[in-house]
């Protein structure tokens, strides 16, 4: 059973995790963003920031007509209420967050800090969604990420890839579970077993995730998705993310004990976004096949025990008894 806090120190775990899931922004970003900018004369960041900031109110428009012309028809295949989706409110909040996003890029706080800062209110709006109806995590997820997109789009090139980094923040924390993960790691105490497992494996997250898709990648290398070929870099960018947000899933059933956040987030989640985006399950399946031996590469046996059984719920329901479609190898 899980262990209730038993000392001050396990308050601390929340922040803890949300520090380890930062630290995956480190590395050489800085370094990147300076090479970038070396030789060339570029507006300074915080004037790029307000004309995005200007230019707020017709990404978000357009991001709306994109979203609802693509799950227009998910939305009522899965007897989705569509009056739960309130356009005007989806609109403030897209504003309210990129509003945050942009001022942290233009003010030059890095991205792992951006995290830190915006992860409880994220949280928040994700928990406020997906309390009235989980699926509704997808439409909301899919509107922030495409107005993300076409503000990338709007923004000198030269500034693109660190500008992605900012927004791939917002996509994290609102495709993933992780203020959840957080909450229950509150429940552990330090030192518990079950929550040593999951600090030891997330520091590696965006490792694992890197790994499966390129490895997904060289067995499918004539495989076209909704937006291009499994190579390009915005694919790349997306099929990363979905590595990672299976992982954190996984975690958080780990740290609830209980299945229910895959049963009524992910799975409709994926039933819902996957065919209109032609991923094909085979990939899914391969997917979680190679994360399975990733994981190996950081866990002792006994430490695999805590997590198993989640993991062979999560196959079963992807499996070729549920979706028989399979992709034929060059």
């Amino acid at each position: 059973m899980r262990q209730a806090p038993d000392c001050p120190s396990s308050l601390a775990e929340p922040a803890k995790m949300a520090e380890l899931w930062a630290r995956k922004y480190l590395g050489s970003l800085e370094a990147r963003s300076q090479s970038w900018a070396n030789g060339f004369e570029v507006k300074p960041r915080i004037v790029i920031a307000r004309r995005l900031v200007s230019e707020l109110r017709t990404a978000s428009a357009k991001a709306w007509h994109l979203t609802e012309s693509l799950l227009a028809y998910e939305v009522q295949r899965h007897g989705i209420n569509a009056t739960l989706i309130d356009p005007w409110k989806v609109s403030k909040d897209v504003h309210t967050v990129y509003v945050k996003a942009l001022a942290a890029y233009g003010k030059e706080i890095s991205p792992q800090r951006l995290s830190v800062k915006i992860s409880g209110a994220l949280g928040k709006l994700r928990q406020r969604y997906t309390a009235v109806d989980p699926r509704l995590i997808g439409f909301v997820s899919m509107q922030f990420h495409y107005c993300g997109k076409i503000l990338v789009d709007s923004a000198p090139s030269i500034e693109r890839k660190i500008l992605m980094s900012y927004f791939k923040v917002i996509d994290d924390h609102l495709y993933m579970p992780l203020q959840r993960a957080y909450n229950a790691a509150a429940h552990y105490s330090y030192g518990d077993e079950r929550l040593t497992v999951i600090q030891t494996l997330l520091p590696h997250i965006t490792t694992i995730a890197k790994n499966v898709v390129t490895r997904v990648n060289q067995l499918y290398p004539n495989y076209c998705s909704y937006t291009d070929r499994l190579n390009n870099p915005l694919v790349q960018i997306s099929s990363i993310r979905d590595a990672e947000m299976f992982q954190v899933y996984l975690w958080t059933c780990v740290l609830e004990q209980r299945f229910d956040s895959i049963q009524e987030e992910l799975f409709p989640l994926c039933v819902m976004l996957y065919p209109t985006l032609k991923v094909n399950w085979e990939l899914v399946r391969q997917m979680l096949h190679l994360l399975a031996r990733e994981f190996k590469d950081y866990v002792t046996h006994n430490q695999m025990l805590f997590y198993a059984p989640y993991q062979d719920a999560l196959w079963e329901m992807f499996s070729p008894n549920i979706f028989p479609d399979i992709i034929e190898l060059d």
